[in-house]
């Protein structure tokens, strides 16, 4: 699927948008436009993440060491991600309510904002009770220097460049769903009490992964945090999903809703929130706008649908 990256006429081509991310509301009327620089951090570690896919010998596993991190607008971002991982964020022992939620962040398939969309959502479920797990998933080569990195992101949007949107992302977010129902026991989770929340390009592949052909691979609840609203075939058995999107979403607000019909067509549940102000890649951090209020509407909906007992 060829993907415009400005056409914002376009219902479809508006998905490449997502480019993006969490800085889009604070890039509006600059001309020409400038990619900021993020800096670069040390790769921090992560004993307890839990590999998607079992590799045959160490010669044979990408090497982790080529993912770059970054300090960015509101929080760490990764880029170059070659070994998909899961990292888990659990309740309190004695705390777990048998649900699981997978977080995919969203970075336009480029990058992964692992905080601001990954870890600190994955805290706030895990306060919950909800076993977290923050899926890095695979994402599209760029150069591992800040500058040329954001250079060559200034020239792709330029450019109007045309991308495909990442397989591997999308096939890491079913293995995933498809991990945490195979290994439930461990955690105290409900095999079918595993959901998937995603932001942007993290909520394409939600929305991908929730109409996939393969029962096995689709969650059992969905989230939609500022992702795709524009119609598409949705398929009987898509499950419950949660959409919150801001009314000025510079990307995904500029075609119809016709997903959220094609949902209830399905006979799927929808509970959809259209914030009047709010722009792209609000996250978890406050902006003082109704938008600040999706992640307790999100737990009040699980709550309702007896996923927080």
């Amino acid at each position: 699927m060829k993907l415009n990256l400005l056409n914002r006429a376009s219902p479809i081509a508006s998905l490449c948008l997502c480019l993006l991310s969490t800085t889009i509301a604070q890039r509006t009327h600059a001309a020409p436009f400038q990619w900021p620089v993020a800096p670069l951090i040390e790769r921090p570690a992560e004993p307890d993440a839990i590999p998607l896919y079992d590799l045959p010998s160490p010669a044979a596993r990408p090497d982790p060491t080529a993912e770059t991190w970054a300090r960015a607008l509101h929080g760490r971002e990764v880029r170059n991600v070659t070994q998909p991982v899961l990292l888990p964020v659990l309740p309190q022992a004695g705390k777990a309510n048998g649900t699981a939620v997978i977080v995919a962040p969203g970075g336009g398939f480029r990058s992964l904002a692992i905080d601001n969309e990954g870890l600190d959502v994955a805290k706030g479920l895990a306060a919950q009770g909800v076993s977290a797990f923050v899926l890095k998933y695979r994402v599209v080569p760029t150069p591992a220097d800040p500058v040329r990195f954001a250079a060559d992101m200034t020239r792709v949007i330029a450019e109007r460049k045309e991308i495909t949107v990442n397989q591997a992302s999308l096939e890491d977010a079913k293995r995933a769903v498809q991990l945490v129902r195979q290994r439930a026991g461990s955690w105290g989770v409900h095999p079918d009490r595993v959901g998937l929340v995603g932001f942007s390009a993290g909520a394409m592949v939600t929305l991908r992964a929730s109409v996939d052909p393969d029962p096995t691979a689709r969650p059992d609840f969905a989230g939609m945090i500022y992702g795709p609203v524009t119609s598409i075939p949705v398929p009987a058995g898509v499950p419950p999903i949660f959409v919150a999107l801001g009314a000025n979403d510079e990307i995904f607000a500029r075609g119809n809703f016709g997903l959220i019909e094609g949902w209830q067509k399905a006979g799927g549940a929808v509970e959809f929130h259209l914030y009047e102000d709010g722009h792209h890649g609000f996250g978890m951090k406050r902006h003082g706008t109704t938008s600040d209020l999706w992640f307790e509407q999100f737990l009040s909906w699980m709550r309702m649908r007896d996923l927080l007992r």
